[in-house]
């Protein structure tokens, strides 16, 4: 990121999803926790309600977005030339895919 404006608009974005991971984390932790050691049945019941299959996919999707802008500017700053591009195509495909993966299998938990 060489130029100035760049690097504030990603801040912000940072900032934001940071804002919004605040209250999601501890949802997250208690949607998840409350069924930690539960048979399969319990679990299915439980993210078959809208509340906690919609908890987890937002963790998913803004948590996924959060690493993903994270590790590319860790990338840019300590990688050069052809790794750097490689290794920030690797960890957005990685990043996506597991927002990809989760989103499926919470779906497949919810119905």
């Amino acid at each position: 990121m060489t130029n100035p404006k760049a690097a504030t608009k990603h801040h912000r974005k940072m900032t934001r999803s940071s804002y919004i991971l605040l209250p999601l984390v501890p949802l997250f932790l208690y949607a998840v926790g409350s069924v930690i050691g539960s048979d399969y049945a319990t679990v299915q019941a439980h993210f078959a309600k809208p509340f906690p299959a919609l908890i987890i996919a937002l963790m998913l999707i803004v948590g996924m977005d959060h690493f993903r802008r994270g590790v590319t500017v860790l990338l840019e700053d300590y990688l050069q030339g052809w790794t750097r591009k490689l290794s920030i195509v690797a960890m957005i495909g990685v990043s996506y895919g597991l927002m990809a993966i989760g989103l499926y299998a919470i779906a497949l938990l919810a119905f």
